[in-house]
């Protein structure tokens, strides 16, 4: 597996990590947790170091399941994972407060059988508390030995400079696909001046770029694509002509249309790493595939000349959702 460097911040990781949310949440039942250690395993032996986990992911039984999977290797692999909501559940809205952000790091590291995190993110922006202190609290953290690196997610371009000027932000995670493509406006700029890393997440729109998903596909009733109005019915219908024309792509490639996306997302910059989840082994081993396929200049812009015509239907979150993703 090929290398990348998040940004200046000297933290090396596989060019493809593995999104381990849902394993445990939000796309339906959780696997068993043997499937689940299998899955991660294989991730390793295959090459991935790279390792994306949340306290609000279960809640908290993601980073169980990551710590007992990955405890043989823990030294060879990179863990991220988040603080950042009032008791690890989104629904409660955030919870920011320094001495949240200190207990939440404790018990994370007892449920990742470690004593040091790779990489810390702030899951989503408290606009209650000021990101100084949040990044003051970070700093505290590293000296202490108990964080390695630390990062935001959905965070704004301002939000970015702030933080970065009191401790080194090493990485931003945000939602970027071929079919979710705001970043390019005021994001990557800003972590391209400041050395930052960017980690996609969904980069492959939550399963709909694979191209297995169409408008007749029922998901399970606890799948949270259910309440997302991009994955209304008329929508995926609307947005399938992405979907074609990953397809078309694919088969002059060679490849699957998950290759395709992904590619496109390495092919944008050398500090973007893209975290795909799946609990499928074959679906793992197809994502990883995408790391070698190398798409030319010409075909960058072929992709960029037909993308441009077509209008992806459907906001990306629910309301309520949105309305804490905006809190930038």
């Amino acid at each position: 597996m090929k290398k990348r460097s998040l940004g200046n911040s000297g933290l090396e990781v596989s060019a493809l990590g593995l999104g381990c949310m849902g394993l445990s949440f939000a796309y339906g039942p959780g696997v068993d947790k043997q499937e689940g250690i299998k899955l991660l395993r294989a991730a390793y032996e295959a090459g991935i170091t790279f390792f994306d986990t949340a306290e609000a992911y279960g809640p908290l039984a993601n980073e169980e399941l990551l710590g007992e999977a990955l405890a043989p290797f823990r030294k060879e692999v990179v863990i991220a994972t988040k603080f950042g909501f009032k008791n690890g559940i989104p629904a409660q809205g955030t919870d920011s407060r320094p001495e949240n952000i200190r207990a939440v790091a404790e018990a994370a590291l007892k449920r990742l059988k470690t004593d040091y995190i790779d990489l810390y993110y702030q899951h989503r922006v408290d606009p209650a508390v000021p990101i100084e202190d949040v990044a003051g609290t970070i700093q505290d953290l590293i000296k202490e030995g108990k964080i390695k690196h630390w990062g935001l997610s959905e965070a704004g371009a301002a939000t970015i400079r702030k933080a970065h000027a009191i401790q080194p932000v090493a990485a931003l995670q945000s939602e970027y696909s071929l079919w979710w493509r705001e970043p390019e406006q005021e994001i990557l700029p800003v972590l391209e001046e400041l050395g930052i890393g960017f980690v996609p997440f969904s980069p492959l729109g939550r399963g709909f770029l694979t191209g297995a998903i169409d408008e007749n596909t029922q998901f399970d009733k606890t799948d949270f694509r259910n309440s997302l109005p991009r994955f209304a019915e008329e929508n995926r219908k609307a947005n399938q002509a992405l979907v074609d024309l990953i397809k078309n792509i694919a088969q002059a490639k060679n490849a699957t249309p998950a290759q395709i996306a992904l590619a496109w997302l390495l092919a944008q910059k050398p500090w973007i790493v893209p975290i795909p989840g799946t609990t499928k082994l074959h679906r793992l081993q197809e994502n990883i595939g995408g790391v070698d396929i190398e798409l030319s200049g010409n075909d960058l812009q072929q992709i960029e000349n037909a993308a441009s015509k077509i209008a992806i239907q459907g906001a990306r979150y629910p309301q309520q959702m949105q309305q804490m993703v905006d809190k930038k």
